[in-house]
């Protein structure tokens, strides 16, 4: 009978976010303040009242994702978790719930994120698409010989749940994967309306900012063991948490695998801190039996 608690990533965001609990909440009020102090710009003002155009640039998305995400943890009475994981952006909460990062630099790290990410992005023209109902070894194969035979990238990028499987490479290997994915059996192969391929090899060059500043900052011993993105398992060596934080920009996001070993683990509770109800729709996809609650 343990509780876990998750966090969203980039996608979730919507304008409005945060605004009830920044004006009902002086914990989550100052914790928002902090992060525009240290940003040096008013954020809030992008979350509570922005475009959804302005909203969807990474460099603001995934701090502004990471800002409401802690801020409703930290806003929770009696948060205790036995257990914390987040999808993608999300493992930086995970880590601050869980007390391996100072909230200032978590939200540091994630700005460096966005930016390294942006500036990839811009490096080569690359996308991401959404496959639904076919096998996940099935996506596997057609990305790796869609590879092989046009010498160029496409990926498996982000296990979401059960028959929802998110591809990520150049556009023309993307399009490409996606035509035989329909042909597979594919019930949908859709190119999502992203800004690059993240959880690619195309995201080397981020990956190399972000080791250089995870290098640089203090991460603390877990109060409880983190589950992360690439090894879909419990982590609690500051170390190890490191280099898995890392190999994220470029490796998969196994969120699927990691909630099954949350619930091997003894989870039986999931509560989703953050924007939307994403996670706790997935969780209940991986496996109904869960008792599952978002709170944003």
């Amino acid at each position: 009978m343990k509780h876990a608690y998750i966090f969203p990533g980039q996608g979730a965001q919507f304008s409005g976010m945060g605004k009830p609990l920044f004006e009902n909440n002086e914990v989550a009020r100052s914790l928002m303040e902090e992060a525009n102090d240290l940003l040096g710009f008013r954020i809030t003002d992008t979350m509570f009242s922005g475009s959804d155009e302005a909203l969807k640039q990474t460099n603001v998305t995934q701090p502004a994702v990471f800002i409401h995400s802690v801020a409703v943890f930290s806003s929770l009475p009696n948060a205790r978790p036995d257990m914390v994981a987040g999808h993608s952006l999300g493992e930086f909460s995970a880590l601050v719930a869980n007390q391996t990062l100072a909230f200032a630099d978590a939200l540091k790290l994630v700005s460096i994120r966005a930016a390294a990410m942006q500036k990839a992005c811009e490096l080569a023209p690359s996308t991401m698409a959404a496959v639904l109902n076919l096998p996940d070894e099935k996506v596997e194969q057609i990305c790796n010989d869609v590879a092989r035979e046009l010498n160029d990238i496409v990926v498996a990028a982000n296990y979401n749940c059960p028959g929802q499987l998110v591809i990520s490479g150049t556009i023309n290997a993307v399009t490409i994967a996606c035509e035989k994915m329909k042909e597979a059996g594919a019930k949908r192969a859709l190119i999502l309306p992203v800004g690059g391929a993240f959880h690619s090899p195309l995201m080397m060059p981020a990956k190399e900012e972000l080791a250089a500043a995870i290098a640089a900052t203090p991460f603390n011993e877990p109060v409880c063991p983190v589950y992360q993105n690439v090894v879909a398992q419990a982590v609690t060596d500051a170390a190890a948490i490191k280099q898995n934080l890392i190999d994220q920009l470029t490796g998969p996001v196994r969120w699927t695998q990691s909630v099954e070993a949350m619930i091997r683990d003894g989870a039986t509770r999931f509560t989703e801190c953050g924007p939307g109800k994403v996670m706790q729709g997935l969780v209940l996809k991986i496996n109904k039996e869960m008792q599952v609650e978002s709170i944003s």
